[in-house]
């Protein structure tokens, strides 16, 4: 396992309940701000395994990028669970989530 991808589990690993990210933010958090692409193999090949976080993560636009339908839905379903909320085109409402978010470390 590369030391980027360790990285990468270790920050996927500490992704809270009812935060959402991108695999962007992942790829610069973990030390390699061009690696989005990377994220989503280690994310395909790594979430069962470790036990990664897998549907905390969306593309730049908010949108849920599996291709897998059943997948999707599940998906939607686990950050519908955790508060996540949604546009009405079903992007991640990037304004309410954050909003919700800094409320919460306001506590």
């Amino acid at each position: 396992m590369t030391p980027f991808t360790r990285e990468v589990i270790r920050v996927l690993k500490e992704i809270p309940a009812g935060v959402v990210v991108t695999y962007g933010q992942v790829a610069r958090m973990a030390g390699s701000p061009r690696a989005a692409r990377q994220v989503v193999r280690i994310l395909h090949s790594m979430s069962e395994k470790h036990q990664l976080p897998w549907h905390r993560v969306v593309n730049a636009r908010g949108e849920i990028n599996v291709p897998d339908e059943e997948a999707r839905a599940e998906q939607r379903h686990r950050l519908r669970e955790e508060g996540i909320p949604f546009t009405t085109d079903g992007r991640v409402d990037w304004d309410k989530a954050n909003k919700e978010v800094d409320q919460q470390n306001k506590r």
